[in-house]
């Protein structure tokens, strides 16, 4: 089965979001679900309630959990490209 996903970026208007994404194939079992906590307080507790309820609806196979060190500053290129390689969604959470 193949998915289309679009990668939406808040600051960029929504047609520049969509032509930065790319396709690419995505099998509904097995899903490999990566995490980011931008280290905000409570960020790591609502992450936690989002992945429980995405597990408990989908077929998750494994989870790739990481923490920036602050929340001021940008992913790097290296967590980029590891969730690149090792997770088919990534979901991002900030709280206070």
């Amino acid at each position: 089965m193949s998915n289309k996903i679009r990668l939406v970026v808040p600051e960029a208007p929504a047609v520049q979001a969509t032509a930065a994404g790319r396709q690419r194939e995505i099998q509904r079992e097995n899903l490999r679900l990566g995490v980011l906590d931008n280290s905000k307080g409570n960020a790591d507790h609502l992450l936690r309630f989002v992945v429980e309820g995405l597990k408990a609806a989908l077929p998750v196979k494994s989870v790739l959990a990481l923490r920036k060190p602050y929340a001021s500053i940008s992913a790097t290129d290296a967590v980029l490209d590891q969730f690149t390689a090792e997770a088919d969604f990534v979901i991002i959470a900030m709280a206070d």
